[in-house]
């Protein structure tokens, strides 16, 4: 973790969790033997389903906004910015609400509408930006930020070192619930979670292999770390799990070079099984972006890792943000 590229450690992450734990929940780990059965080793589940907004982005938006607070004169009162497909624009307006503040997020005219009910329901203004790609996102965000004045700032959904502290609280969380696990389960969009996750795991047991879970369609991070390089995810993938679209950050990239040890990629119709075996089995009303973990952990690649060195499993449920009336098996 000694690369000049990475701005995020251990102390940030540790101080991060401190200071949002009267805004979060702690979420508990649970199990299941038929998973187990199927994946050949011990699962456990970190259910951010039952995070606050349905989704682990309540962290690293409620670190992000309370930093920005603590950094301004105390009755300056910031507009707060981002971009998001959902949870993350979730969160950010759960925050705002929260500490007496507005909130403007821009949204991809696909993000589901679930989503964007919960954001409108917590006060946020919904500002839509068209397609799922960087430079939609990117623009309808300096746009806000333009018409919004000086006091506006945006709140990235994962390329930011306080987002990246905020979800790093889940494996300090994870790891006092389950200190004994080999490996530990990640699905990956932008990468702020498993960047984070990847700090405070290998800070606390530095022998551990974080594997991050992503879907075929969207396998940037996969390719990013062939290639020893950062690839941007240019256009808006084909994936049920719209949580993942967005691509890796010029932040989150060089913590997931350094520290992940491979990157299993699963195909849609493996994310769309997983998330209907959760739910039927485990009873946990897990989204699709959820499911690309657990598709990974019953993939044939991962069931190929040798058991004797990975027999316990974490995996992050990072969300539970389900559109009801478009569920992906109805397709």
């Amino acid at each position: 973790m000694a690369s000049s590229d990475i701005e995020v450690n251990f102390q940030d992450v540790q101080e991060a969790a401190k200071r949002i734990a009267p805004y979060i929940h702690k979420t508990p780990v649970m199990t299941c033997s038929t998973l187990d059965s199927l994946a050949g080793r011990t699962l456990h589940f970190k259910c951010e389903l039952f995070q606050k907004v349905g989704a682990f982005k309540i962290r690293g938006a409620t670190n992000a906004v309370l930093q920005l607070l603590d950094s301004l004169p105390g009755d300056q009162k910031p507009v707060l910015v981002t971009s998001s497909s959902g949870n993350h624009a979730q969160a950010l307006a759960l925050s705002a609400k929260t500490m007496g503040l507005q909130a403007y997020i821009a949204m991809p005219s696909n993000a589901p509408l679930v989503k964007k009910a919960a954001v409108r329901g917590y006060g946020a203004t919904i500002v839509d930006c068209g397609p799922n790609t960087y430079e939609a996102r990117d623009a309808a965000t300096k746009q806000i930020i333009q018409d919004k004045g000086p006091h506006a700032y945006l709140i990235p959904s994962s390329d930011h070192p306080h987002i990246i502290a905020g979800q790093g609280s889940i494996a300090m969380e994870l790891l006092e619930q389950v200190p004994n696990l080999d490996a530990i389960v990640v699905p990956v969009g932008g990468g702020g979670m498993v960047s984070g996750i990847c700090i405070a795991a290998k800070a606390l047991k530095p022998d551990i292999k974080i594997y991050a879970a992503e879907p075929l369609n969207a396998d940037d991070c996969a390719r990013s770390l062939v290639a020893k390089e950062r690839i941007p995810q240019t256009s808006s993938p084909n994936t049920v799990a719209d949580g993942l679209r967005i691509g890796l950050g010029h932040k989150t990239w060089p913590i997931i070079r350094d520290n992940v040890t491979d990157v299993i990629t699963v195909k849609e119709e493996e994310i769309i099984s997983a998330m209907r075996l959760a739910w039927e089995r485990m009873k946990l009303m897990i989204e699709s972006s959820a499911a690309v973990g657990v598709a990974a952990v019953l993939s044939e690649k991962f069931k190929s890792l040798p058991t004797h060195e990975i027999k316990n499993v974490g995996v992050i449920l990072c969300g539970g943000n389900v559109d009801l009336d478009n569920l992906p098996w109805k397709k």
